[in-house]
């Protein structure tokens, strides 16, 4: 499977986590993914931190405003019903519990539910963003990443070893081939989205799984 589609199953699956009425946060990169393909039986309010409740799909040549983007400078078109308002209102949305769930990308996840998603050491990066208050003011908080790394080297680790976004904030981990939760008896695995078995799983994943399936 190339990345394309790779990241297109991901962001498919992490759509089933939002229920018909939630408030959603999406990160930056893969997780702005999940807007296109939300369904039309939902009613979803997507938030972005730099202010703007109802966020839209990607638009077209045609819809493009270089106005209107997301907090990843990706120009989106608004929903039918949406506001906009300043960043410290947005923030208040967020500190104040009233999103449903963040859906974030990580380059890092520990056993215990640590996220390190916002720095690798010597390489640039634009900043943390609203994550540090997002895995702490949002009711959930789903991570969507690839399984590992581009050396094969695990995501999923026993102890983060990047600087860190949040302690024990991670609820569920949605990579393309599975679905793990984080819980306070340790990572359970709940669905296998390729061909792999539960051993395959394991052999990439370094902290010890519980098999739910």
């Amino acid at each position: 499977m190339d990345k394309k589609a790779s990241r297109e199953k991901i962001a498919r699956r992490a759509e089933q986590e939002i229920k018909d009425g939630d408030y959603v946060n999406l990160g930056i990169g893969m997780p702005t993914m999940v807007a296109n393909f939300l369904s039309e039986h939902k009613k979803v309010m997507l938030q972005s931190e730099n202010g703007l409740l109802g966020i839209g799909r990607y638009p077209t040549e045609e819809e493009l405003d270089a106005d209107l983007i997301n907090a990843g400078k990706e120009t989106v078109t608004a929903a039918k019903g949406a506001a906009y308002f300043s960043s410290a209102e947005s923030f208040a949305m967020i500190r104040g519990g009233n999103i449903d769930i963040a859906i974030l990308g990580a380059m890092e996840v520990a056993e215990n539910g640590d996220l390190a998603n916002w720095m690798i050491p010597g390489k640039m990066i634009k900043g943390m963003g609203g994550a540090m208050d997002l895995v702490h003011g949002a009711q959930r908080v789903i991570i969507i990443m690839d399984h590992v790394s581009r050396d094969g080297t695990p995501k999923i680790v026993n102890n983060c070893s990047l600087p860190l976004t949040g302690i024990g904030v991670v609820d569920r981990i949605i990579t393309e081939r599975a679905v793990i939760d984080v819980t306070e008896s340790g990572l359970i695995l709940q669905e296998i989205l390729d061909d792999s078995s539960f051993e395959e799983i394991q052999k990439v994943t370094e902290p010890k799984l519980k098999n739910n399936i």
